[in-house]
């Protein structure tokens, strides 16, 4: 399989850490949390945590806490939809193909429900053939784009599809949930909305750069489910982050990550670029140090939280086409995400 387009689309809203606190301390919201619950807000949106600003879908910040069902539902329905089209359309357009020449559409999401799922919306509004592979894929968190592109790989390989089209879209604003929780606040401060997607095919592009893909690997640990999970409560998402969070996602990447190499007789040191989600700024720090990571092997992966946040499982996508952009060194690129499950993926690429 070879990656042969790239695109993304984000909310045109962009916040500040600072318009974030203000909104918070001006909403109702912040009478209604305790005196500790303020304080952890406060020095999350106040001081470095590795993120600068985010994309919401919202025209105003005080949107955001508007949190009841329904209106997080149309939130969802009015962006997720669009979202995933214009990074589709832009994943096509820079693979320089027709929507007609896709054969195969899988979409991940896990912040929101439709039924029928986003694939419809998507074929309708690009025009895809009404005969096209369709695949909804939910419920695997910030991990999912992952295994996204490992169906797409099943599909190429089965020869039933010559190009497959791969969407992970998040809008993280249509599942806002606020309590005393520590986790439940910090969740709220960290993520964005955005979509990510890529064009797959059995032949690589012929005037572009080659990502091959050569591996992949995964780990499921159910055991570690409630570590980080999405639960209901009240008709609305609320979203369980723990503090073992960064320990478990580095240790089981690290995993994978031997699983792969030992499988394909190489080393670590053969690796030139690295594609990490980054879940956030404990989560990359933890990477380094279990890994053995240079501040320059997650470059890529902390620029885009710092200006967008933790854009769950569309964040890959962002990371890949930055360092596509800056022209990153060619070899043997490492792709890994994680997530709820709890999760942890990775696929070895070949870029030249």
């Amino acid at each position: 399989m070879y990656i042969v387009g790239l695109g993304t689309a984000l909310p045109e809203q962009r916040y500040t850490k600072a318009d974030c606190w203000k909104a918070f301390e001006a909403s109702p919201w912040f009478a209604r949390l305790d005196r500790r619950a303020r304080m952890i807000a406060e020095r999350v949106l106040l001081h470095d945590n590795g993120i600068d600003a985010r994309r919401l879908a919202v025209d105003s910040l005080q949107d955001v806490f508007a949190i009841d069902p329904d209106t997080l539902h149309a939130r969802f329905l009015a962006n997720a939809p669009a979202l995933a089209t214009r990074a589709a359309r832009r994943a096509l357009d820079d693979a320089g193909v027709l929507a007609a020449d896709i054969d195969g559409v899988i979409i991940s999401t896990c912040t929101g429900y439709l039924c029928p799922g986003l694939s419809g919306y998507v074929i309708e509004t690009l025009g895809l053939r009404p005969d096209v592979q369709a695949l909804d894929l939910v419920g695997q968190g910030c991990g999912a784009a992952l295994p996204n592109l490992r169906m797409a790989d099943a599909l190429l390989a089965s020869g039933r599809c010559a190009r497959v089209l791969s969407v992970c879209v998040e809008v993280c604003s249509a599942a806002m949930y606020l309590d005393n929780d520590p986790g439940v606040l910090i969740s709220a401060c960290l993520f964005g909305d955005g979509a990510g997607a890529a064009v797959l095919s059995a032949q690589p592009h012929p005037d572009k750069r080659r990502i091959h893909w050569k591996a992949a690997a995964s780990l499921i640990c159910p055991a570690e489910r409630d570590a980080l999970r999405f639960e209901q409560r009240g008709g609305l998402l609320r979203n369980v982050l723990t503090l073992a969070v960064p320990k478990i996602a580095a240790t089981r990447a690290q995993q994978v990550l031997d699983r792969v190499l030992a499988a394909e007789g190489l080393r670590q040191s053969d690796i030139a670029g690295w594609i990490w989600h980054a879940g956030g700024r404990d989560v990359l720090a933890a990477l380094r140090d279990q890994i053995g990571l240079a501040l320059e092997d997650l470059r890529y992966s902390a620029t885009v939280l710092r200006e967008f946040g933790n854009l769950s499982s569309a964040f890959v996508y962002f990371v890949m086409q930055m360092a596509l952009t800056e022209e990153a060194p060619g070899g043997h690129w490492w792709l890994a995400s994680f997530g709820a499950g709890f999760s942890s993926h990775g696929a070895l690429l070949q870029v030249e």
